[in-house]
């Protein structure tokens, strides 16, 4: 499967912003899917993962009441909506699958299909 990842841009602190995963390919269904990301110099790290069937969702603590992830897999596509965003918010996010997951989480080694990346960036 390959993944396209878009709607990233500059918003002000307190915003929202919704991203979009679209793959490729008739599989989407088979994977778990999730939401990473990177900030200069830090390591990649977990923001949202979703099931298969789109039934359960888990978060990073940095996420929980303000991000959410949906997915639709009739458009295999994926999604993230951020709300309340902070400075702190500012990565480069990237989509990620994977076939094999038992969970909703994993690290980023469990997930063999990357997006792009797609830049947000909070500004104060």
């Amino acid at each position: 499967v390959q993944l396209q990842a878009s709607g990233g841009g500059l918003v002000q602190v307190g915003g929202s912003l919704g991203l979009s995963c679209e793959a490729s390919g008739r599989t989407f269904r088979d994977y778990v899917m999730a939401w990473f990301r990177q900030a200069p110099g830090k390591e990649r790290e977990f923001v949202a993962g979703i099931s298969r069937g789109g039934g359960s969702t888990d978060y990073a603590d940095s996420a929980k009441g303000r991000f959410t992830i949906y997915r639709d897999n009739a458009k295999n596509t994926v999604y993230l909506q951020m709300h309340g965003l902070r400075p702190e918010d500012t990565a480069v996010y990237y989509c990620a699958a994977g076939r094999f997951l038992r969970n909703t989480r994993g690290s980023s080694s469990e997930f063999t299909h990357w997006g792009q990346g797609t830049q947000v960036t909070v500004s104060s």
